[in-house]
């Protein structure tokens, strides 16, 4: 999508990896526009409950959670996240938090 696209879609600007430049910009109708972006639709109840477990867990560790770890808190099959989200990363960038790094992005983008 072109920076013209993004800007008349009413997203704030994103970095090369998709993700938000300054997530001070996020909230929820942000969170919305990024799921239709990255083709997610609709944020239902269990993305909503994806995007408030990775939130809380940056803010109290600075680091994105393993996504078994949140897939197994909720009760759910281990490719839950990956199955509404397509990507685990496609849910840290709905979710709207920080660029977690290199590594982070390997392993958030192969699960």
């Amino acid at each position: 999508m072109s920076a013209v696209a993004k800007k008349s879609s009413g997203l704030p600007p994103l970095d090369e990896d998709g993700l938000l430049r300054d997530p001070q910009q996020w909230n929820e109708t942000v969170a919305q526009l990024l799921a239709d972006y990255y083709g997610v639709g609709a944020l239902g109840t269990d993305h909503w409950q994806v995007i408030s477990t990775l939130r809380a867990h940056y803010a109290r560790f600075g680091a994105a959670p393993a996504m078994i770890q949140v897939c197994k808190l909720h009760g759910k099959d281990r490719h839950w996240v990956h199955d509404l989200f397509h990507t685990c990363l496609n849910a840290w960038r709905i979710a709207g938090l920080p660029n977690p790094g290199e590594e982070a992005k390997s392993y958030l983008s192969a699960n």
